[in-house]
């Protein structure tokens, strides 16, 4: 954050690794739009005042066509614009695709506010703590309407939807406090929907850990009790029978399913979700449509809870998100039972 009200700052301060990049692309384009805009106005003033009426230039021949000329207009610019969509690019998927490792946070937007749940249990609304120099990936859904997570600082800004995951990831670099905005009109209270990002020292962040939060309990633990609760298990594990009438859960996550229309999908978070709340959208190829719909019944908070235990359940190596670009949610679980 600024030092005081009064410190003028060209931009944000640099407090992620996408910063210092991110700023440098911006100021090449401004440096290119206002190198040709001083450039084209300055020869049309030239032009203006060389060839006024009366002026003395000599008008004998003028030129038809200039070989080189038209040729540097086309080259450079296309060679400037090249060099702006492969910098751009590049940018883009640094940002899109997290890397593995690293500490996973979920959090739901609803109005007015942000609700963060940590790993370890840990749950806070309108401010986020995270470690120095770590990656930290966030997957992220909104309850009500479209919501935009926008920290200046770390340059991250990503529209969060209702009924659908959206993944963002950052490393800070520098410790200290730093404005959370939602940066997309949300409602009467759209001005007052913010927050305050955290960035401690990894001794300091782990302190923070042991100090709980507004609950210890982790989201692997309350959605295998959310999972029994709603007795998943009677399908999925065949209630005492030894039959399962839905797909088995373990190792499911991170797996590829075959669906009875002989397509293949990869059980991320979205197809998970999209299994509880839609089960019908995905049928799982050998089991009947028989899942009933969860929608209405279980709020975001509870799906995410589900989604970490079915996590928990998969093999180690599976156990790490899926790396690929922010995917909107559209996702299913194994078809058949109740989650």
């Amino acid at each position: 954050m600024a030092d005081g009200p009064s410190e003028f700052r060209w931009m944000p301060e640099q407090a992620s690794s996408f910063a210092r990049e991110t700023d440098a692309l911006y100021l090449f384009l401004i440096g290119v739009s206002s190198f040709f805009t001083i450039a084209i106005a300055a020869a049309i003033v030239y032009f203006a005042i060389k060839y006024r009426r009366g002026s003395a230039a000599d008008r004998s021949h003028p030129p038809t066509h200039l070989f080189y000329l038209e040729l540097t207009w086309i080259l450079v610019p296309f060679a400037l614009t090249l060099v702006m969509f492969v910098w751009g690019a590049k940018a883009y998927f640094e940002q899109a695709w997290p890397p593995k490792g690293g500490i996973e946070i979920s959090c739901v937007a609803r109005q007015w506010m942000w609700k963060f749940q940590h790993p370890e249990g840990n749950a806070e609304i309108d401010d986020l703590h995270v470690p120095l120099g770590e990656n930290v990936r966030m997957t992220l859904i909104s309850e009500d309407v479209i919501h935009s997570f926008y920290v200046p600082e770390f340059r991250v800004k990503h529209d969060v939807l209702p009924g659908r995951y959206v993944t963002v990831w950052f490393r800070p670099t520098k410790a200290g406090q730093y404005h959370l905005f939602c940066a997309e009109y949300c409602g009467a209270k759209h001005s007052a929907m913010g927050g305050v990002v955290h960035v401690l020292e990894p001794s300091q962040y782990q302190l923070w850990l042991s100090g709980g939060g507004e609950t210890n309990v982790s989201p692997q633990v309350a959605g295998q009790q959310l999972f029994e609760q709603l007795r998943c298990g009677t399908c999925h594990e065949g209630g005492g029978s030894g039959v399962n009438r839905g797909p088995p859960l373990e190792n499911l996550f991170g797996s590829t399913v075959r669906l009875q229309n002989g397509t293949t999908v990869v059980a991320d978070e979205s197809y998970l979700r999209e299994s509880i709340m839609r089960p019908a959208a995905k049928i799982v190829a050998g089991y009947q449509p028989i899942m009933p719909s969860f929608e209405g019944q279980i709020g975001e908070e509870g799906l995410l809870q589900l989604i970490a235990h079915l996590k928990s359940r998969a093999a180690p190596d599976r156990n790490a998100p899926p790396t690929g670009p922010s995917q909107p949610a559209s996702p299913p679980l194994e078809k058949g039972q109740q989650p």
